[in-house]
């Protein structure tokens, strides 16, 4: 065999050798992490927990969301003490008004009016603190004003998920499924994100969570001293904070479908 040809060969060896060992790495990527969710069933308790719990919602502007989506969560099926916290973050809109009537109907719901902005605190992390510091209960858990829960046992089924060590669940924030290629690629990208940081919790490593639907203790909150430490960061209320306060032993998912929320995505 001459040299070109001994080369030529060398070369298609060397790069099947290197493509079997990526296929390789992806392949153990894949397994070691997501079949841990493929196979994943959450525990079905005899007896369903209890838990105290202060639902909050921060809000700007929201007026139609409040109307189309508080009213799901003002009539859960929860059998225990619970609140609505609605922080009405300095809106201009008929939201003011709009709560004040849902209150004459839900005695649960309390509404924390906020006339002032923190200039140096960007995003919701200013009134979502206000909120948790005016929750009455140790267990949160946490929505934005565009979503609803996907059925009225959403509270329960998020705290039938807590263990005594638990601190943190990791829920499931959906989008509505409409016509259209966008909407499919706005699910398909929520998916694969729950996908991934519901794999990692799995695995141990939870790194991050959505505030479409998260729970979390009270104390965590004040533990880690709150979002102090990326307060002048636009985002981070929900996924900083689960970085920087979950670990494998604090940390559980939620994959049960009464769990989820459901948000209307951009149709444009």
């Amino acid at each position: 065999m001459d040299l070109p040809k001994l080369l030529q060969h060398n070369w298609q060896l060397i790069l099947f050798i290197a493509f079997c060992i990526i296929a390789f790495i992806q392949i153990f990527y894949y397994l070691f992490f997501f079949i841990r969710l493929a196979f994943y069933q959450n525990k079905k308790k005899d007896v369903s927990q209890t838990h105290a719990v202060s639902v909050i919602v921060c809000a700007r502007d929201e007026a139609q969301n409040i109307t189309l989506n508080l009213p799901g969560i003002l009539v859960q099926q929860y059998n225990s003490t619970h609140e609505v916290v609605v922080v009405n973050d300095n809106s201009y809109d008929e939201s003011k008004y709009i709560l004040e009537e849902l209150r004459k109907q839900f005695r649960q719901l309390h509404i924390i009016e906020l006339t002032q902005e923190a200039k140096m605190i960007p995003g919701k992390k200013f009134p979502l603190s206000i909120g948790i510091k005016s929750a009455k209960h140790e267990i949160l858990l946490l929505t934005d004003a565009d979503c609803v829960p996907a059925t009225e046992y959403w509270i329960q089924s998020m705290q039938d998920a807590y263990r005594p060590e638990t601190e943190i669940i990791l829920g499931y924030g959906a989008y509505q499924k409409l016509p259209g290629i966008l909407n499919k690629l706005i699910r398909w990208e929520t998916f694969h994100t729950a996908l991934q940081y519901m794999s990692y919790a799995l695995a141990g490593i939870p790194y991050m969570g959505v505030g479409r639907n998260l729970s979390y203790k009270r104390s965590v909150f004040f533990r880690h001293k709150g979002f102090s430490s990326y307060n002048s960061i636009p985002g981070g209320d929900d996924d900083l904070f689960i970085n920087m306060a979950a670990t494998a032993k604090n940390t559980r998912i939620n994959t049960d479908k009464q769990s989820f929320t459901l948000s209307k995505p951009a149709q444009s």
